[in-house]
């Protein structure tokens, strides 16, 4: 995809330590790759240095920073990235640096036949095994419950964003990501999974495992079972009926096939 615009949001909470590296390894990895991108650093209401080391990159084109007087969440501040966004596909990278941008970069080509780049992580032992037993068991729920067979559903997912405009539900809290993923492939958008390396934290804690980032998945999940199965059926809807598909590489590709299919019928 020579041409393609990616915006890359990057929320942080308290990353003094962190962010600095994060912003580097992203602006190389688009110069490495010559892809054309935008980072849009999220600072979720600090209270460290972190906008200071933000600013230090001075009067950057391709760097923009979004201030919260108070933090909105992880979910919260993606959504406010992906409304300031010119990209036509964004990701999201944690200001801890812990995901390696080479490592999610290098598949960018593929988001011409798909709406949706799920990376999964390949070095499980870059962290604590007590993470790696929450996340298989987490994952485990997830796909029991929304019969699906993922690898991953928090990691830096590559979506094309006419979609993600197209979703009538946000949620702001820790479950952003498995949320938006779900609602997504009930719409039938074409993904593809692929592995991808972590890098271990410099410094600072992870926010991720604690007591009010479980109450939030919790009731994320509930919310969205809710959603899925009582009260939005329109996710079961056939592709062709559903005008969000339009514009996106799914809906292209669907049309590419029936041309196949009927000049193959032809030719019978």
């Amino acid at each position: 995809m020579k041409d393609v615009f990616l915006s890359v949001i990057i929320p942080a909470l308290n990353e003094e330590e962190n962010i600095a590296d994060a912003i580097k390894g992203i602006l190389g990895s688009f110069d490495f790759f010559n892809i054309r991108g935008e980072l849009l650093v999220v600072n979720d209401g600090s209270t460290d240095s972190t906008e200071l080391k933000v600013l230090e990159f001075g009067d950057n084109d391709r760097i923009s920073l979004i201030n919260h007087d108070t933090p909105k969440g992880i979910g919260g501040s993606f959504w406010d990235g992906v409304d300031h966004a010119r990209g036509e596909v964004v990701t999201m990278f944690p200001g801890d640096n812990e995901n390696d941008p080479y490592e999610t970069m290098r598949y960018i080509g593929l988001m011409e036949h798909i709406d949706i780049l799920i990376p999964f992580v390949y070095n499980r032992e870059a962290r604590s095994a007590f993470r790696n037993f929450l996340s298989l068991i987490y994952r485990k729920i997830i796909n029991m419950t929304f019969a699906t067979n993922l690898n991953y559903t928090n990691g830096t997912i590559i979506y094309r964003k006419k979609i993600l405009k197209n979703l009538k539900y946000r949620s702001s809290d820790f479950f952003f990501q498995t949320d938006i993923l779900i609602r997504l492939l009930r719409k039938k958008y074409l993904f593809a999974e692929v592995p991808y390396r972590l890098n271990a934290r410099k410094g600072g804690v992870s926010k991720a495992v604690s007591y009010p980032s479980l109450i939030q998945v919790i009731k994320g999940y509930l919310n969205l079972i809710k959603d899925v199965y009582y009260f939005n059926k329109r996710y079961e809807s056939v592709m062709s009926k559903n005008k969000s598909l339009r514009g996106s590489a799914t809906a292209k590709r669907r049309i590419l096939d029936q041309q196949l299919r009927h000049k193959e019928s032809k030719e019978a």
